[in-house]
């Protein structure tokens, strides 16, 4: 499985003039293949949406987009609205499952990280070590690093109920024995965003 994480910077305020012509093309896209995620951002770069597409390859991603296109109903009617475009292919980590739809939270947290060339099998392993403690305070959406794109970007996605949870389920964290991992000398570069998901998006 990998996941087409797409995110598009848009011109002040049309946010929602996207995602209504975004939603309005949607039904057909998704009789070739489902629609994985879709938020737009509400801390952190402004004017920003993000949606996800699951397939089982790249040859997969590759017919799914043709026959979308050949329908004539896809891509909507964004452009108007859109600034520039950035497309990255992500993995799922070997000791989580899949992102699946459901309704998880209010507001999720796309937490990035930049590791050094070469030390990625590193931070998998520290990561892992802490996570299973974590994962009783709340779960974890979705856990890539990236294939196609920035390759030493590791990217995490946290959902909350509200910005207040977030807070109280971070302290609680910081008490565990090893949360927040410790032994991370080969982050290179940190970044969060706090998501909101759009009314369409199968994960809510």
């Amino acid at each position: 499985m990998i996941y087409e994480v797409r995110t598009y910077d848009l011109y002040p305020g049309t946010v929602p003039d996207f995602e209504a012509a975004f939603a309005a093309s949607l039904p057909e896209r998704e009789k070739v293949s489902p629609l994985g995620a879709f938020w737009h951002t509400e801390i952190g770069p402004l004017n920003q949406v993000i949606h996800v597409w699951p397939y089982r390859d790249l040859e997969h991603r590759r017919q799914c987009r043709e026959a979308a296109m050949a329908t004539g109903k896809w891509p909507p009617a964004t452009r108007p609205f859109t600034l520039q475009q950035q497309s990255e292919i992500m993995v799922p980590v070997p000791f989580l499952p899949e992102m699946k739809p459901g309704h998880y939270g209010n507001v999720y947290e796309m937490r990035t990280y930049t590791v050094r060339v070469g030390d990625m099998p590193r931070l998998l392993e520290v990561y892992a070590q802490g996570l299973e403690e974590r994962l009783k305070l709340s779960p974890l959406l979705a856990c890539w690093t990236c294939d196609v794109g920035p390759v030493t970007k590791f990217v995490r996605i946290w959902p909350y109920a509200d910005l207040n949870e977030r807070a109280r389920i971070r302290a609680e964290a910081t008490k565990l024995a090893d949360w927040p991992p410790r032994d991370l000398e080969f982050l290179v570069a940190q970044e969060n965003k706090i998501l909101v998901p759009a009314p369409f998006s199968p994960v809510r």
